[in-house]
């Protein structure tokens, strides 16, 4: 067997000012063919496991492109078609395989291009022919349009939100993958719209049991072979915006439509009960200096990198200096410019500096102040999974007794590691303030005496009924009350 993979992700906010070109990519992941390092990125687990895969039933492994940017909007035009003109040059070279294996996002929109994932798909499909496999592994926070099931065979997405589970589901696609292509199963793929938009995070009910539920089915039926709950991405104004429910039966669409309708009117009759309660920064800042057990993790949840905003939002540092907060780590504050003032500073400088809230209203204000340079640290990571986040050239910077952490390639915050990188001890902080909606969890709960939810500013569309849309579709809840009519229960 010849198998062609390949990797082309990053996930758009339309909403965003941050517009993305090649840099970007190359900033996060640029990995041309067989360079790709052994640790997965969360769009590129499909060529790591793959390796294995192919290693062990000793096939040929031919390995394209892989390359990711950090969310953000929209994504330059050329920049897209060279990456996907890329990838397609190196399919044709390959030709003949047996099987195109991806690494997608789900969520990418590119400047004439509003499904991108579709056309890379078709083009994809072009060179194949109708009866190549094609499978890819994509991110929940995506859009399932029709022209990518036309395309796929059958695609896995992740379950877990956080994200942590992208190996598990890269083995599940070559699960499916090798069992098509020696005979034993023929994915058959069924599609139901749930007519919604929410958040769905996986570590807090009732999404922890539904998703449980989907991997019970999962393991108990041996004609189902991947469930998977397409969120949606609500700040990607698309025509076919809004949460799906994706169920692969082996070679039986009509039982797979029936049972993802069921799913999916179970999830809607949920809606609006899945997100933690939030609230503002003042109530949030007076907790956390109330709190008698530490440290106390204040998530910034909308401005969140991992959703495309420019995560340089002060409101919540504002707030902690007008209380003259102590034993406070803000991680992270994106200013590039600041950055390379201090990097120019160097360790131990005290400096006037001037950073944050420069990309766009509702951000808060530039902070302006003395800060004292404490570590400096290039090509910054921390870990997420398996695998390593950049946040790029960073300075821990103390201003009025906070510790803040500056960064220069815009990420959110995944892991504590975070901090000790820059050679501060989340544990032994009071108060932690990150930017993240939820991937934070897996690592952050490990250590919060508890988890403040804060919704600051307006960095970011949070409320769908009142997002000004101009593409996506308007007969969704909440855009509408209940487009379902009488099919399932009240909310």
């Amino acid at each position: 067997m010849r198998i062609f993979t390949a990797a082309l992700a990053t996930e758009t906010n339309t909403f965003s000012p941050i517009c993305v070109d090649r840099r970007a990519f190359e900033a996060s992941l640029y990995a041309p063919p067989g360079q790709h390092p052994e640790t997965p990125t969360l769009c590129t687990a499909p060529i790591t496991v793959g390796r294995r895969v192919a290693a062990a039933k000793g096939w040929e492994l031919i390995e394209g492109t892989a390359t990711w940017a950090d969310p953000a909007g929209l994504v330059n035009r050329s920049t897209y078609e060279d990456l996907r003109d890329e990838i397609l040059a190196q399919l044709n070279a390959a030709m003949p395989v047996d099987a195109v294996v991806l690494g997608l996002h789900g969520a990418m929109v590119a400047a004439g291009y509003e499904d991108t994932e579709g056309d890379i798909l078709a083009r994809i499909r072009e060179i194949v022919g109708p009866d190549i496999l094609v499978c890819a592994e994509l991110d929940p926070h995506s859009h399932l349009t029709a022209r990518r099931v036309a395309a796929l065979d059958f695609a896995v997405y992740f379950k877990e939100f956080p994200h942590t589970d992208f190996v598990d589901r890269a083995e599940d696609l070559w699960r499916i993958a090798v069992d098509t292509l020696e005979g034993r199963v023929k994915p058959a793929v069924s599609v139901f719209d749930c007519r919604m938009i929410d958040v769905f995070p996986t570590s807090r009910e009732p999404m922890r049991s539904f998703v449980d539920k989907i991997i019970k089915i999962e393991s108990d039926d041996p004609d189902v072979l991947s469930i998977s709950v397409i969120h949606g991405f609500m700040v990607g104004d698309v025509p076919e915006m809004g949460t799906k429910m994706l169920v692969v039966t082996d070679g039986k669409p009509e039982k797979g439509a029936a049972l993802a309708r069921d799913l999916g009117l179970e999830l809607f009759s949920k809606r609006g009960t899945f997100m933690a309660p939030q609230i503002d920064e003042k109530e949030a800042v007076a907790r956390a200096l109330a709190a008698t057990t530490w440290p106390v993790v204040i998530a910034d949840v909308w401005d969140n990198p991992g959703g495309g905003t420019a995560g340089d939002a002060t409101v919540i540092l504002e707030e902690m200096l007008t209380h003259e907060a102590k034993d406070t780590a803000i991680g992270t504050i994106w200013d590039p410019m600041a950055v390379q003032i201090c990097f120019a500073a160097g360790e131990g400088a005290e400096i006037p500096l001037r950073f944050g809230a420069k990309s766009a209203p509702g951000t808060g204000n530039p902070i302006d102040g003395t800060v004292t340079v404490v570590k400096l640290v290039k090509d910054a990571e921390m870990q997420f999974g398996e695998s390593l986040a950049p946040f790029g050239d960073a300075a821990h910077v103390v201003m009025n007794g906070i510790d803040i952490i500056l960064n220069s390639t815009r990420a959110q915050s995944f892991d504590a590691s975070l901090f000790t990188v820059m050679g501060i001890d989340p544990t032994k902080k009071k108060i932690l303030v990150i930017k993240s909606t939820n991937h934070f969890f897996a690592s952050f709960s490990k250590i919060a005496a508890e988890i403040l939810y804060c919704s600051a500013g307006t960095p970011y569309p949070n409320n769908p009924a009142k997002t000004p849309y101009r593409r996506a579709p308007r007969n969704i809840w909440p855009m509408v009350a209940d487009p379902h009519g009488n099919e399932c229960g009240a909310a």
